[in-house]
């Protein structure tokens, strides 16, 4: 089994980006930590971050024949981005939306996702525990 980890603008910025929200750990420690989730599960993982949303796209229609499933964290795209969603439509793999904090406890023009209307699931608010909870429901769902 092999995931694509996807993160959007600004991810990079983990630890230095108001770590009130975000926290304090990097994105290093991030990815460290998705692989680490990986590797006890015995999946294989991609992990990729940009800051533009073409190359989002690029990745996800790059996945199909590549990668069993998708997890996502839009980020700002997630508000905006209709490229994002029609992308994850088109390679019609089983994706899920990831974001640290909880975008309903946020601003209310954060509160609508564009991507989760192709995804089985949309996990929030809770750290980097929300991308195991991701890995660990794709890795149920592509086992049945």
């Amino acid at each position: 089994m092999k995931l694509f980890v996807l993160n959007g603008p600004n991810l990079n910025m983990l630890g230095i980006r108001e770590p009130g929200i975000y926290g304090e750990r990097n994105f290093d420690a991030l990815i460290a930590y998705i692989k680490e989730v990986c590797n006890r599960e015995n999946i294989e993982v991609e992990c990729y971050q940009s800051n533009h949303e073409g190359v989002l796209v690029d990745l996800i229609q790059s996945a199909y024949g590549r990668a069993d499933g998708i997890v996502i964290n839009p980020a700002a795209y997630t508000h905006t981005s209709v490229a994002i969603l029609d992308a994850l439509k088109a390679v019609n793999l089983p994706a899920v939306e990831v974001h640290l904090s909880d975008i309903n406890e946020r601003e209310p023009f954060r509160r609508h996702s564009y991507p989760a209307m192709a995804c089985i699931a949309q996990i929030k608010g809770k750290g980097f525990a929300g991308y195991e909870e991701a890995i660990l429901l794709l890795k149920e769902r592509l086992s049945q």
